[in-house]
């Protein structure tokens, strides 16, 4: 999961994709990065590993001049988390072309072959982003004009559309032309566009979330289709054009369900009214198998479920309560490297109201159980803080295999449901009882708001890709890139790599 920007109007841009990308923080804090075009048709670049207000001072703001700019905030689901492989990536030729990407390739070992052999262009990163770059320039640089028209872009964007595979929404800019943004044909990772009029001009934006609009002033216009491409140029002419043979909308529904910000709008669903939805089934589903459980308190884990958690209690007829003070400025446990790092973290990022806990039986509630490792330290945490017994509720189902299109979960041998019942669970986390939401309640959840998508990515749970490509070999490749002691490999590899540039 990453968070993009563009903007593209007749004002400096800088001050603006800055603060989109604050409110996209929560979809990655490995890297941000931002690059601008300036006056001069020269790109601008800062990027740097760190959150976005750590990465840009006042100097780097400074320095990126531009009325047109793109960012990117990342957490590395390919490759690794050296700043080589934070984003935006360019490329000098055709015309000067950068590109920011949300997503994960799965045929990326495939075209980095085909680059070399075909356009002979090499790329200097494990990243699959700088691959679709490439993939995007080579097409570009094969339609031979000095000027490109909308057509020629389109040409270009169907093209790569034919090469890749996997997710993708990305924003790129062409010198001397403009930006474009494209998304993958299963619509698999959001995008949205927006407008604001600026002395009489318009200006646009493209996001990875609607609320990145509303903190700069933008006007909601609509999401990207899947497959489509919308071509802007530096002058303001908008263009859109479907470069998919057959698009097909199936947004990850665990978009909903962990990543997204509540008060953002994606594929026309709220997700805050998604999360409700959740908690309403969740609850019945309660209700409805344990009749008898004794629950004295229901209590969120902070914060993605806690309009989830709310809406339990309300059909349980429970009192909800905060239990757990969260430090807002520790990362998402389940994507950091190592398993040591992940513990340390939970306990860093969580502490109890014992008085919430002390002598009573408590709901817990979670978005969802990945590894198990924030589950069980949570569990621990209640029990220390003094609760008599500890329920669990997942607004999720059991998560049992890998996700494969831009969310980092690990390979299904470090996934705690991977061939495991749920009674099983329970007991690894520790807990007197464990339920999982139903799938098709999860799906109705978000159909409820939007029943114009009939289909969701839900391979997390099923086993089931939409892409249609993935072989239990490429299961095996990615698992061989994100198991603890790759992860930790690549560190070190890039830590020294650092270290011997530096000095």
């Amino acid at each position: 999961m990453c968070g993009i920007v563009g903007i593209i109007g007749q004002s400096p841009v800088n001050q603006a994709i800055y603060d989109g990308l604050t409110v996209l923080q929560h979809r990655g804090q490995d890297a941000a990065g931002i690059v601008t075009i300036d006056d001069e048709n020269r790109f601008r670049l800062r990027k740097a590993n760190g959150l976005v207000s750590d990465v840009f001072q006042q100097v780097h703001m400074l320095r990126l001049q531009g009325n047109a700019g793109i960012g990117h905030v990342r957490y590395p689901t390919a490759g690794s988390s050296s700043v080589s492989e934070a984003q935006p990536f360019y490329v000098n030729s055709p015309y000067g072309l950068t590109l920011v990407h949300n997503g994960n390739l799965t045929n990326s070992e495939q075209l980095k072959k085909t680059l070399y052999e075909r356009a002979r262009r090499h790329v200097n990163t494990n990243s699959d982003s700088e691959i679709l770059l490439n993939i995007l320039a080579y097409h570009l640089d094969h339609i031979y004009t000095q000027h490109l028209s909308p057509e020629d872009i389109f040409h270009a964007i169907k093209a790569t559309n034919n090469d890749i595979r996997g997710a993708y929404a990305c924003i790129a800019m062409i010198i001397g032309h403009g930006m474009v943004a494209f998304r993958d044909p299963n619509g698999i990772r959001p995008l949205v566009l927006g407008k604001r009029e600026e002395n009489g001009k318009t200006e646009y934006i493209f996001a990875s979330e609607s609320t990145a609009l509303d903190v700069v002033g933008f006007e909601f216009v609509r999401d990207i289709q899947p497959g489509e491409a919308v071509y802007i140029t530096f002058d303001g002419q908008f263009y859109a054009q479907q470069c998919a043979d057959n698009p097909k909308l199936t947004p990850c529904i665990f978009e909903y369900v962990y990543f997204a910000r509540p008060d953002s709008y994606i594929d026309g669903v709220s997700v805050y009214a998604a999360r409700v939805h959740m908690g309403k089934y969740l609850g019945e589903k309660i209700a409805r198998e344990w009749p008898d459980l004794d629950i004295d308190v229901v209590i969120p884990v902070p914060e993605t479920s806690n309009d989830i958690a709310l809406q339990i209690a309300h059909i349980l007829n429970k009192p909800y309560r905060q239990g757990f003070v969260k430090n807002r400025y520790v990362g998402r446990t389940f994507i950091m490297p190592g398993q040591t790092q992940r513990v340390s973290a939970v306990r860093r990022k969580l502490n109890t109201i014992s008085s919430e806990f002390k002598g009573k039986n408590v709901l817990l509630v979670d978005d969802s159980i990945v590894r198990g490792t924030t589950s069980e330290q949570i569990v621990d945490m209640a029990r220390a803080a003094g609760a008599k017994k500890i329920y669990f509720a997942s607004a999720a189902p059991e998560i049992r295999y890998p996700n494969v299109y831009g969310i980092d979960m690990p390979t299904k041998h470090e996934l705690i449901a991977y061939g495991r019942e749920v009674d099983e669970i329970a007991k690894l986390i520790g807990v007197d009882k464990l339920i999982f939401q139903d799938l098709d309640a999860l799906t109705q959840s978000v159909q409820q708001e939007n029943p114009a998508i009939k289909d969701f990515d839900c391979s997390v749970f099923t086993g089931k890709y939409v892409t249609g490509d993935i072989t239990p070999e490429y299961l095996d490749h990615i698992a061989d890139l994100r198991n603890d002691s790759a992860k930790k490999k690549r560190e070190k590899d890039a830590t020294n790599l650092e270290m011997h540039n530096e000095s």
